[in-house]
């Protein structure tokens, strides 16, 4: 018989997976890490205590933060990916062949060597020729980079907390958006309107001061508690319901979730989120 491993929302929620065994378990500069298999599951990733990704349902959160980007973005030759460690994102970015450079900024590298050994089927692209993972800190490369701009960033970071937080700050928004070309678009995982609607609505207003279309979507991630996850999709330029079908076909015969139909749906937003946000 395993081990339950709960993780605890806010005090007054848990979720329990029954775990068989622990992968790996390693404490880097950055944070706490663990690789578990579960019965349920399947191999889980965690960091500082928090329930990150699995096996089973990553694919609904990688594609939905991926895709309705990747599909309306007016070029898409050159993308960003900041956090992602465990390598679902650029996976999912790689899939479409008119990206030719996806760079990975992840600061913590115990996290992509975990992930590579113990969690292979969902980081499946890590030999690309047009990847390039860098270990630097996300903050200075946005704020300081020389590089020419992007066409798409996507924000694949953890919870606001611990090294994760600075990535929810508005001086941060601003910067990934002067890595932009003037019509790029980002998307960020903008956490759970029903469990963290206070900092739900704080992400959206940041990100409404810097960009002139912000649209959150909405979609299922089981493993994130209340199962109900937001994802937003920002630019100041082009409109989120109108993909390029030619992109759109290239993926979604080989995805598990994103398709024509969800593309439209996601972003149809329920009462409580629209008066939430005042729409």
């Amino acid at each position: 018989m395993g081990l339950w491993y709960d993780e605890i929302f806010h005090g007054h929620t848990r979720l329990g997976l029954l775990s068989k065994e622990t992968l790996f378990s390693g404490q880097s500069p950055y944070q706490k890490i663990e690789v578990i298999d579960t019965v349920g599951f399947g191999r889980v990733l965690i960091i500082d205590d928090v329930f990150m990704t699995s096996e089973y349902d990553e694919f609904l959160y990688h594609e939905m933060l991926t895709h309705p980007a990747l599909t309306t973005a007016p070029s898409i030759e050159r993308v960003l990916v900041i956090g992602g460690g465990d390598g679902g994102t650029v996976r999912e970015v790689l899939r479409h062949p008119d990206v030719q450079q996806c760079v990975m900024i992840e600061i913590d590298e115990m996290v992509v060597n975990a992930s590579k050994q113990h969690l292979p089927g969902i980081g499946t692209a890590w030999n690309d020729p047009r990847l390039e993972v860098r270990f630097i800190d996300a903050i200075e490369y946005v704020n300081k980079s020389t590089d020419a701009p992007y066409d798409v960033i996507l924000l694949d970071g953890t919870d606001p907390v611990g090294p994760g937080a600075v990535l929810f700050d508005e001086s941060f928004y601003a910067d990934c958006r002067r890595m932009l070309t003037p019509d790029g678009v980002m998307a960020l995982q903008s956490e759970s309107p029903l469990l963290m609607m206070d900092m739900f609505v704080d992400i959206q207003h940041k990100l409404r001061r810097l960009f002139s279309e912000v649209h959150p979507y909405l979609g299922p991630v089981p493993l994130y508690g209340t199962g109900t996850w937001s994802w937003t999709w920002c630019s100041n330029t082009g409109e989120p319901l109108r993909p390029i079908p030619e992109r759109q076909a290239a993926i979604v015969e080989g995805s598990k979730a994103y398709n024509e139909d969800l593309h439209q749906a996601v972003f149809a937003l329920p009462n409580y989120v629209k008066r939430a946000l005042k729409l």
